[in-house]
């Protein structure tokens, strides 16, 4: 028989566990950034622009005397520390001590970026991680994941004190470059047929160059590349659909001449190193958010173990470039031609806006205008349709840069539906064009002059907004 808990017993068990309960809320979570054979340790450490940031020293369990350091960099977004964790863990076990840190929130976000305050970031971890004790203060690195593939270099061009540099899926063109190319991966993996992707890669991304809606669009990674004399490990997923690896590695190579140690490899992996079929999905184990699913590419540790053991003694490897993978369709200069310039596209854009609603405000205004039947039919039609057309255009457009393509609706003709639905609209406002231009060239009832003048505008802007049209890709595309 079980015997039954007292009453004094209870007392006493409430109050314990109330406390228990007190310390798990009150003890900070630096026990979930480590593992059985490594520990943790959380710090702070003053970033670019002074500002404080927060991080995570994760160390071997068995102390080591001079361990060489490593600062991880993550990729675009938020990008708090516990994301890294993983990789974190994993360079501990090679006997590295580790830091990773959540990214400012203090001046970046979608719509303001300055790697170069990134790269300050950077620079202050590893100014923290070298006066640790334990680690080795002229064997301490950078890893820098996409993004951070940006970050690093620029990091270690500003300090002799970055020691060795690693980085994962690192774009080797600029952030505009690089996103129409993922643009046209997710629009092909979604059944989209090229029309779109290069109306995306061309006069939109100049367009949205021009506006300040991409922050560090055209950050060029090149100078800071060629000033670097230190040994670097290049890694990429032959799956990568994010940046270009055949590209992005033949322009690191090209850059980094001059470095007597650069080190190109490719794993069975996506962009992030996990295990993919396509470079969309990722296969294996799922953890608990932010971490990424899936499990570590084959080789990709292996590779980074074999490289760091011999940079940390000393003996970094000679320069060797693996065989690029074959890539899914080639990355596109977004252009340098005058007409797809943003400030003619500006220019355009406003003539079209401006005058399409001028004209439907004076239709209905001008009592000449409003009872003709020439202005209640084709040119008033125009005039609506002309300016949905366009507005519509440029916000599906922008919506698509600011959604990755994970917007965009059902797929109809190889087609996006909003897509189709504008190219048809097109179609319409052209036909409405020609109806227009007859009706200025060959009037069927005499037009007074406010009324003729009031055409001559409607129909020179037409045209103006058929060649935008044609540039963008909605007729004969």
């Amino acid at each position: 028989m079980q015997s039954q808990p007292t009453a004094g017993a209870g007392r006493v068990l409430l109050p314990c566990a109330l406390l228990a309960m007190l310390i798990a809320v009150l003890i900070p979570p630096t026990a979930a950034t480590a593992t059985p054979d490594t520990t943790g340790q959380e710090v702070t450490f003053t970033g670019g622009g002074g500002l404080t940031l927060h991080g995570t020293v994760i160390s071997p369990a068995t102390p080591h005397s001079d361990s060489p350091g490593i600062v991880l960099v993550g990729g675009s977004g938020p990008g708090p520390r516990q994301e890294y964790r993983r990789e974190a863990e994993a360079f501990a076990a090679m006997g590295m001590t580790v830091l990773t840190y959540d990214k400012r929130t203090d001046g970046y976000s979608k719509t303001h970026r300055d790697l170069g305050l990134l790269a300050d970031d950077a620079l202050g971890a590893v100014e923290l991680l070298r006066t640790l004790p334990g680690v080795r203060p002229d064997r301490v690195g950078l890893w820098g994941f996409s993004e951070g593939g940006w970050v690093t270099p620029l990091a270690a061009s500003r300090s002799a004190d970055v020691a060795f540099l690693i980085t994962l899926g690192a774009p080797g063109y600029t952030p505009l470059r690089t996103q129409t190319w993922y643009l046209a991966n997710r629009l092909r993996h979604q059944g989209v047929d090229a029309a779109l992707a290069t109306t995306i890669s061309g006069p939109a991304a100049r367009l949205i160059d021009g506006s300040g809606f991409f922050p560090a669009a055209d950050f060029d990674p090149l100078p800071a590349l060629h000033t670097l004399r230190i040994p670097v490990l290049a890694i990429w997923g032959r799956h990568d659909v994010q940046s270009p690896p055949a590209e992005s590695s033949a322009v690191l190579r090209d850059a980094l001449t001059a470095d007597p140690s650069v080190t190109i490899r490719f794993v069975d992996g996506s962009h992030n190193g996990r295990t993919t079929t396509d470079g969309f999905d990722r296969t294996g184990a799922s953890y608990e958010p932010p971490i990424p699913r899936g499990d570590f590419a084959p080789g990709y540790l292996d590779t980074m173990s074999t490289w760091l053991q011999q940079v940390s003694n000393g003996t970094p490897p000679a320069s060797s470039a693996a065989e690029p993978p074959a890539q899914d369709g080639d990355s596109h200069d977004p252009g340098h031609s005058w007409w797809s310039a943003p400030g003619t596209q500006a220019i355009a854009l406003g003539l079209l806006v401006v005058v399409f609603i001028g004209y439907l405000a004076i239709s209905f205004a001008n009592k000449g205008i409003r009872t003709a039947r020439s202005a209640r039919r084709g040119p008033r039609w125009l005039a609506a349709t002309g300016l949905l057309a366009t507005l519509a255009t440029v916000l599906y457009v922008f919506s698509i840069f600011a959604t990755s393509a994970q917007a965009l609706g059902p797929i109809v003709f190889e087609r996006p539906l909003p897509w189709l639905g504008l190219q048809l609209l097109a179609l319409v406002t052209t036909a409405l064009l020609l109806v227009t231009t007859l009706t200025t060239v060959r009037p069927r009832t005499p037009l007074t002059g406010t009324h003729r003048a009031a055409l001559t505008v409607l129909t020179c802007t037409g045209f103006v907004w058929l060649g935008w049209t044609l540039s963008w890709g909605l007729l004969f595309r």
